[in-house]
C-alpha cells in the first residue's frame, strides 16, 4: 500500500510501453514467454569434477542458481514483479525450489524451500546457503512452513478457499501477511524445478498467478546432440537442457537479453563465479544485503 510492500518498493520511472503491458496482459499467465537453453554438460561436469578434487562439492543446480544471482547483480530490472498493474522492485534476491524429504525415495513427501542470497555471493556462498536450506527442510520431522500451513488449511472444509481468497485480495493492495511473503516459495524472483533428478525432460513450466514469481527455470535429464566442429567434423556432445518461462511484462526485451546473455556466459564459465563481483547494481531506491552463512551452518 502507498507504493510499498513487505517484499518490494514501487518503481515509478518506467518506459511507457513497458508500463502499459500490465493493462494489456493483467495476469502472469497472459504474459508467459517460453525459451530454451542447452548448457554444455561436458564443460560443467569437468568443472564439477575439478572442484571435487579440490574438496569443493558443487552441483549443476547450484551452478545455475549462482549464475542467476550473478546475472541479477548486473541486471536488477529482471528482479521486478507486478501487482495491481503496478511495478515493484524486489527487495531481495530469492530462489525457491522443491526438495524431496528422502532423496532416495521418489515417492517420499516434498517440501519447498525459499532462499535469500546476497548479490555479492560467490558460487561457494550460493552452495552453502542451498545446502543449509535443504538440510533444515529434511531435518524437520513435521515438514516445513508450507507443509504445515497446507495441512492446517485442508483440515477444515472450505478454509483453504477462504484463506487463499483473502491473501489474494491483500496481495493486490500491497498488504500481504509478512510471514507468508517470508516463508512461501511463491514470493521469489526465481523458481527452479530439477526434473533431471527424477529422469524427466526439462519442462516449460507455468508461472504462478499466486505470489510474485516472475521467472521459472526447469532443468531436464541429459541429452545428446550432434554438432559440427570448426574443421567440419561431426561429433556427439551431451547437453543439460533448461526450459525457461519468463513474465515478459517485467522489463524490456533489451534488459532480458542482457540478463540471459550473462546467465549463459556464467554457465559456460562457472569459474568466474568463484570470486565476488567487482560491482553490484541495485534497482531504483532498493538496496539489500544478506549476511554470509557460517561454515558450521552449511
Amino acid at each position: 500500500m502507498f507504493g510499498r510492500r513487505p517484499d518490494g518498493k514501487r518503481v515509478k520511472k518506467l518506459d511507457p510501453i513497458v508500463q502499459m503491458t500490465p493493462y494489456l496482459m493483467p495476469m502472469r499467465c497472459d504474459a508467459q514467454v517460453f525459451l530454451e537453453h542447452k548448457a554444455d554438460y561436458e564443460k560443467l561436469s569437468r568443472y564439477i569434477v575439478r572442484k571435487s578434487q579440490e574438496g569443493e562439492k558443487i552441483t549443476f543446480m547450484q551452478i545455475l542458481a549462482a549464475a542467476y544471482v550473478r546475472a541479477v547483480s548486473r541486471n536488477p530490472e529482471v528482479n521486478r514483479f507486478i501487482f495491481n498493474k503496478q511495478y515493484f522492485a524486489r527487495n531481495n534476491c530469492s530462489i525457491s525450489y522443491t526438495v524431496l524429504k528422502d532423496p532416495q525415495n521418489t515417492s517420499s513427501h516434498e517440501d519447498a524451500v525459499r532462499i535469500l542470497f546476497d548479490l555479492t555471493d560467490t558460487i561457494f556462498d550460493v552452495r552453502d546457503r542451498m545446502n543449509a536450506a535443504v538440510a533444515k527442510s529434511r531435518g524437520a520431522e513435521d515438514g516445513g512452513f508450507s507443509i504445515r500451513l497446507a495441512r492446517a488449511l485442508l483440515s477444515v472444509p472450505g478454509l483453504a478457499t477462504t484463506v487463499v481468497s483473502i491473501v489474494r485480495l491483500l496481495d493486490r493492495y500491497g498488504i500481504p501477511p509478512r510471514v507468508l511473503v517470508k516463508e512461501l516459495p511463491f514470493y521469489s524472483g526465481l523458481f527452479i524445478t530439477n526434473n533431471g533428478s527424477i529422469g524427466l525432460h526439462h519442462p516449460l513450466h507455468h508461472i504462478y498467478n499466486f505470489g510474485n514469481v516472475s521467472l521459472f527455470f526447469g532443468m531436464g535429464s541429459i541429452q545428446k546432440e550432434a554438432i559440427v566442429e570448426a574443421e567440419g567434423k561431426t561429433r556427439m556432445r551431451r547437453v543439460l537442457p533448461v526450459g525457461i518461462t519468463a513474465d515478459e511484462r517485467v522489463c524490456s526485451g533489451a534488459h532480458y537479453a542482457a540478463f540471459f546473455f550473462d546467465v549463459i556466459h556464467f554457465l559456460d564459465h562457472p569459474e568466474e563465479l568463484e570470486v565476488p563481483p567487482e560491482t553490484v547494481q541495485f534497482d531504483q531506491g532498493v538496496e539489500y544485503h544478506v549476511p554470509k552463512i557460517k561454515k558450521a551452518e552449511a
